[in-house]
């Protein structure tokens, strides 16, 4: 077997670019200052703030003011669907709408905001996890606050039509949302060409530190912070910030125009070469529609689960949304969504790619599937 990880999870996380690294030390040293205090050493760090902030909004077409720094995605998710229908509600709308297919800091959010009494309709998906216009459309009343529909999959990697379901939210006079963080460094995003007014970003996907990650908030948009007890950014995330991941989320963002369209354009076609190894397998997902970086496959036998604890002996990592609750495992609740049987569930892998992904890992990897697959582990 093999010693040497082949790293096929980067849809998980990825590993921190070293001029991101080099780009947080100094943060982490002499310059300590706390962003918020009015002296030279704060101010110093302040400055550091704002050149990720101008970096991030550039990136998406924002303002800088539009920037509100989180610790990740999950924060950034439930900023905007509950700050938005905390806020919503001095104006009598108290509904949202969003999908059984989301990640689950969308999906567990929307159902606590069904516990503290607002409204909220799960629109289904289709077989590929894809939202369809016509179906937010029926589902919106003159109530619904917030739109909130991935941008694209985390588990599967189809890409949804949001810029279509943000123009039939704003139809009605509700905002729109996006969890964003599979598609910032896989897709040009444009907050303005979107039609977003929320959006939601995380460093570790792009090869940035973790636990940092960021939501724009378009100007106007009313938002109530989650946490109290402090002015920081812009009163929407009070806490004194986390300056090195900050900083290093602001350096990962400014790297992105280097390798992003090239690392998509050269990972397509080794994605749809690695999906052809396969013919007796089930793609889950677009064909077509889905992230260059992203193949999900039902394996019957072994199961997902025994697939991925052997892949790991042979050291590729890679990952499965099955999850283990009271000794028995559930399959992923996105592919439940699409209506997928729960046998092709649970035999589940998703192979997720990244700028250091070649030819030559993916043939190794696909000879070794190969053989686990024969002997059904």
């Amino acid at each position: 077997m093999s010693q040497t990880a082949l790293y096929l999870d980067y849809a998980a996380t990825t590993p921190t670019d070293p001029l991101v690294r080099d780009a947080m030390l100094p943060f982490l040293g002499e310059s300590f200052g706390n962003p918020s205090s009015v002296h030279r050493v704060g101010q110093t760090v302040r400055r550091a703030l704002d050149v990720a902030r101008d970096a991030l909004a550039a990136a998406i077409g924002a303002q800088s003011g539009e920037i509100c720094f989180t610790s990740g995605g999950t924060e950034a998710n439930n900023l905007a669907l509950l700050g938005v229908l905390m806020a919503a509600k001095e104006q009598g709308r108290n509904h949202l709408i969003t999908t059984p297919a989301e990640h689950h800091a969308v999906l567990d959010t929307a159902l606590f905001a069904r516990e503290l009494g607002f409204e909220v309709t799960l629109v289904p998906v289709d077989e590929y996890g894809m939202t369809h216009p016509e179906a937010i459309a029926e589902a919106l009343t003159a109530k619904t606050a917030l739109v909130s529909v991935m941008h694209a999959n985390n588990e599967v990697g189809t890409i949804n039509p949001i810029v279509e379901i943000a123009a039939l939210a704003h139809a009605h006079g509700a905002l729109f949302h996006t969890d964003a963080v599979q598609t910032l460094g896989a897709l040009p995003l444009d907050v303005t060409a979107l039609g977003v007014d929320l959006m939601s970003v995380s460093s570790h996907k792009i090869y940035g530190p973790k636990g940092v990650g960021a939501l724009y908030i378009k100007s106007g948009v009313k938002c109530a912070p989650l946490f109290h007890g402090g002015s920081q950014e812009r009163q929407k995330r009070p806490g004194t910030e986390n300056v090195p991941g900050i900083v290093g989320f602001g350096k990962a963002v400014a790297l992105l125009p280097e390798w992003r369209d090239e690392v998509a354009a050269r990972l397509a076609p080794l994605r749809d070469s690695f999906i052809a190894r396969f013919p007796l397998a089930s793609l889950n997902g677009h064909s077509t529609q889905r992230l260059a970086s992203n193949t999900n496959l039902s394996f019957i036998k072994p199961d997902g689960e025994t697939m991925l604890l052997a892949l790991d002996l042979w050291g590729i990592c890679a990952s499965s949304g099955s999850a283990c609750s009271s000794g028995s495992i559930d399959p992923s609740h996105v592919l439940t969504a699409m209506g997928v049987p729960r046998e092709r569930a649970l035999g589940a892998v998703r192979f997720s790619l990244g700028r250091h992904t070649s030819a030559e890992e993916l043939e190794r990897a696909v000879g070794i599937i190969e053989r686990l697959v024969a002997s059904q582990v």
